[in-house]
This record gives C-alpha cells, sequence and structure tokens, in this order.
C-alpha cells in the first residue's frame, strides 16, 4: 500500500509546474529572514514606520516566531506542493484575512495606516501566486488518467464496453452511432446536454443512428441519470480515466475554456432554465464533445471550444450523412 501512494504522488507532484516551487522557496526564506529580524530586532520595523515602540515587544516577537514557522511550512510545502497543498492553503488564508483585521484596526484608528507597508510584501503581493499554486494543485490532483497509458483511436473503441456489452467499435459496426461526450456529472452544461438530447429523441430516431453516451462516473449512476432523462435506450460508457475522452482529442480545458465570461454567462442561462449544479464527479477539466462514428471511422465532429459550447446534433448529423453518400458514390465510381 505504501508503495503504491509514494508511486501515485511522484507523478502528481512532476506535474505541477516548477515556478510553483520556486515561489513556495521565496516564502519560505522571506518567512524566516522577517521572522528573524522581528525576534532579533523587535524595535526594527517600529523605527522605520516613526512608530512608539510597543510595551511589550515580547508579543511582537512571538508573531515574528509564527511568521518565522511559516516559512518552514512553505520550504516543506515546496518539496511536493501537490501533497502539502493544505500548508500553501492556510499560508494563503492567514495572507487574506491580516489585511482584513488590519483594515479593522487602522478605520478605528488602533494602527497607522502606514502599517499597511508592511502588508505588501508580508500578504498582497503573495496572493496571486498562492492562489495560482492551489489553482495548478487542483488541476494535477483531479486529473484522472494519470498513470493511464493513452490509446489510439483503433484500439480505444473496443477498450470500454458499455452497460449492454458493446464496445464504441461494435455499435459502430452495426448502424452509425452519434457518440457524445459529457462534462463531469456535477457540470450544469453536463445537465444541459442530457435534457437538449432528451428533446432531440425524434431527430436520433429519424435519423436511424445510434445514441452512445460517454461520462465519467459509475456505471450505476450512468443508467439512473439516463432513465431521468428518458434516454434508457441509449448506451452508455463509463470512462473514469479517460481513455475514450484522450482517444478522441478531447484534452483537458484552460481556465480560460472553463470560467471565461461566455462560460459564466451561459452557466447563468442554463442554471435559471432548472439544471443546477452539483458535486464534481469525474475530471473537472475534462472538456466534452460529440463524434458520429461509421463504421470505426469519424465522419463528423464537434470539439467543444469552451465548456458551455453545446454541439448542434442535426448538423452533426448532416455532415456525417453527407459524407457517407460522398463516400458511397465514390466507391460506385471505382467499381
Amino acid at each position: 500500500m505504501t508503495a503504491a501512494t509514494s508511486n501515485d504522488v511522484g507523478p502528481r507532484a512532476s506535474a505541477i509546474p516548477c515556478w510553483t516551487r520556486r515561489v513556495l522557496v521565496a516564502a519560505g526564506v522571506y518567512n524566516l529572514l522577517w521572522g528573524a529580524a522581528v525576534v532579533f530586532a523587535p524595535l526594527l520595523w517600529f523605527r522605520v514606520l516613526g512608530m512608539e515602540a510597543p510595551r511589550y515587544p515580547s508579543l511582537w516577537q512571538c508573531v515574528g516566531m509564527i511568521v518565522g514557522v511559516y516559512g518552514v511550512g512553505y520550504l516543506i510545502a515546496a518539496a511536493n506542493p501537490v501533497r502539502h497543498w493544505p500548508i500553501v492553503f492556510v499560508g494563503l488564508l492567514g495572507k487574506l484575512f491580516g489585511p482584513l483585521g488590519f483594515l479593522k484596526a487602522a478605520w478605528s484608528g488602533e494602527l497607522p495606516w502606514n502599517w499597511g507597508w508592511l502588508l505588501l510584501l508580508n500578504d498582497l503581493i503573495w496572493w496571486v501566486p498562492f492562489a495560482a499554486i492551489l489553482y495548478h494543485v487542483f488541476r494535477v490532483a483531479s486529473d484522472t488518467s494519470q498513470g493511464c497509458a493513452a490509446l489510439p483511436l483503433a484500439a480505444a473503441l473496443d477498450e470500454v464496453r458499455g452497460h449492454r456489452n458493446f464496445t464504441l467499435g461494435e455499435l459502430s459496426d452495426r448502424a452509425p452511432t452519434l457518440v457524445v461526450f459529457l462534462r463531469h456529472a456535477g457540470c450544469t452544461f453536463c445537465r444541459e446536454a442530457l435534457a437538449e438530447m432528451e428533446e432531440r429523441k425524434a431527430l436520433f430516431q429519424r435519423a436511424g443512428v445510434t445514441l452512445a453516451i460517454v461520462h465519467m462516473g459509475k456505471p450505476m449512476d450512468g443508467t439512473l441519470t439516463l432513465y431521468r432523462h428518458g434516454l434508457e435506450f441509449a448506451h452508455h460508457f463509463s470512462d473514469p480515466n479517460c481513455t475514450l475522452y484522450r482517444a478522441f482529442g478531447l484534452s483537458r480545458g484552460s481556465l480560460g475554456e472553463l470560467v471565461s465570461p461566455t462560460v459564466a454567462l451561459r452557466g447563468l442561462s442554463a442554471m435559471l432554465r432548472g439544471h443546477g449544479l452539483g458535486k464534481i464527479a469525474g475530471d473537472g477539466f475534462r472538456m466534452p464533445g460529440a463524434f458520429v462514428l461509421i463504421d470505426r471511422k469519424i465522419a463528423a465532429s464537434h470539439i467543444a471550444a469552451h465548456a458551455a459550447d453545446q454541439p448542434d446534433y442535426a448538423g452533426l448529423l448532416k455532415a456525417a450523412a453527407a459524407q457517407r453518400t460522398a463516400a458511397a458514390e465514390l466507391t460506385a465510381a471505382t467499381l
């Protein structure tokens, strides 16, 4: 068990950008130096800022010791930010609440406003880098595909079996197959996509396509979700390691693709229409998409440009039908 955990942490730690470690080392060294200055020269900052010396400088020295201890924590976190992210999180909380406490004290006249210069170096300049570190840690930790080999499309089509024991390859051998890849189950756009597919049932039936839905949840969760949306006729594939997602070229979204103003407005619209939000179930960064498979080949595709980008199912099926017709005419012409 211990070996498995160690092997898991290693790749995750190496996936985080190197600058995160450098930031934590810098924060650790800064805190140690600042804390040491306060411990060994407790009146230094009061003289620099022209303030009256405190009556009990030993209390101020205790603050310096606490800051120094945080510095040790940041140096420990620098060795593996993914494993030691709580240290970074607690540090960020301190750097957020510290300025709030200062504002209250300065507003009431307990502290002079020029004391804020200390906060600039101790707290404010670290907000963005610490928040960015936590973002990257969450991104790395939520990647469910780590440790799983990427497969080419031809191999992936027969790798994952759906709840009716068919693979996507087998389904596409029998009939044109519309493969829809969902976002994680808690995403409002995942719920919006399911509702839209429910509305398009007649379109799918007229086109004579098999509907296959790929998700990152558990098999039973997929069955219940499809039943709630009236899509029990569809095949669904549980793909928690994103084997199929990656084989079809669906990557993990960037911050701009996930939380841009466009995505925020579309998300608000989806929630107002009753699609709601839930807890993340799967890789929250994985992007959605839709493809039409014919004889194990992609005849039409829609790779989402952002998290809110929903496919035009009618357009996809029309494009796939046109390609199929063109291929049939070419085959007939060569005979």
